[in-house]
């Protein structure tokens, strides 16, 4: 009996209705009418869209079981190690750094704009680091990984990476005067889009959305970030809107002669769940250790991945520089 009931719990908890169902219990449905309430009727929108291309897949007969099958595994993982854990790394960050506060902003449609644009920066600047330092790929390539994308890839990360994104995001947000629970809803909106925008092709081959392409990140870009192509590498890293990726130069839509190859660089089993979530700190770490001298074992950690002592750079800048000068020729 206990066995179920986990189950049951557990599966509430993956489709985000906790608070749904615990409103239907109380009877009391004008809770619905507040903006928490609001954002409890919303929050099961992200596994509805896994949940729902997952049976639009099998009942299109597209469905292909190792697609998932290190997906979920790595999903599983990542759940048994939050019960295990058990700490809010969110709730924990929110109560030390809200009250430094260099900005103080209101629970109105404004101050939202606002928060949604500190929120994207801090998006941007995490999402860049983890391109840019290799210990952080190390963490960020097992989301990087799958060879076909899906809506569930959205929630394959590695552990770690969930807890210092959650702290980032935090910290930034309050310094930045962003209200928790503007915070929240930011954050449910940005996992709603993300499962959208990791749809597979199967599901949706024409990922542009027309004019919104000037003005939002679509599906179609978020599967350029997935691609391994040259010009492709560490490109779009923003979640929804693209403002910081147009300023900051990092912007690239998808080129209808250059089909995105998702993936990652490095020579890699896709079915092999500790190939795909430990085989590239295990590759830093035998590249740690060859390195000559302090220094370079120091910079292998913090240089961008792809970059060598020997001088012979493969980082992503490099390749995606040589397909652009291709490109213009």
């Amino acid at each position: 009996m206990n066995i179920i009931t986990d189950f049951l719990n557990e599966l509430t908890t993956f489709l985000r209705i906790n608070g749904l169902i615990d409103i239907i219990r109380s009877g009391n449905y004008r809770a619905l009418l507040t903006f928490e309430g609001f954002l409890t009727f919303i929050s099961p929108i992200t596994p509805f869209i896994i949940v729902f291309e997952f049976l639009w897949l099998l009942m299109q007969y597209r469905f292909r079981a190792s697609v998932y099958k290190i997906t979920f595994l790595i999903i599983l993982t990542n759940r048994i190690m939050s019960r295990l854990i058990g700490i809010s790394v969110l709730v924990l960050t929110i109560g030390i750094f809200q009250k430094y506060a260099i900005i103080h902003t209101t629970l109105t449609w404004y101050w939202f704009i606002y928060g949604y644009l500190v929120y994207e920066l801090n998006n941007f600047i995490r999402h860049y680091l983890t391109h840019k330092v290799r210990l952080l790929w190390c963490f960020h390539s097992v989301h990087h990984s799958p060879e076909d994308l899906n809506s569930s890839v959205t929630l394959t990360t590695f552990f770690v990476e969930n807890l210092y994104t959650e702290f980032f995001a935090a910290m930034f947000c309050m310094v930045l005067g962003v209200q928790p629970l503007m915070l929240f809803a930011i954050m449910i909106f940005d996992s709603i889009w993300g499962a959208f925008v990791h749809v597979s092709e199967s599901t949706m081959k024409n990922a542009r959305l027309g004019f919104l392409e000037k003005f939002i990140l679509t599906p179609s870009h978020h599967r350029v970030h997935h691609g391994r192509n040259h010009l492709y590498m560490d490109t779009n890293f923003c979640s929804i809107i693209n403002v910081w990726d147009i300023v900051f130069r990092t912007y690239q839509e998808e080129e209808e002669e250059i089909p995105v190859d998702y993936g990652i660089t490095r020579p890699m089993d896709s079915n092999n769940f500790v190939d795909v979530y430990f085989g590239e700190i295990v590759s830093l770490w035998h590249d740690v250790i060859a390195a000559p001298g302090l220094k370079n074992k120091i910079a292998y950690i913090f240089m961008p991945p792809g970059w060598s002592h020997t001088g012979k750079y493969e980082t992503a800048k490099t390749l995606r520089n040589q397909a652009l000068n291709e490109l213009k020729k």
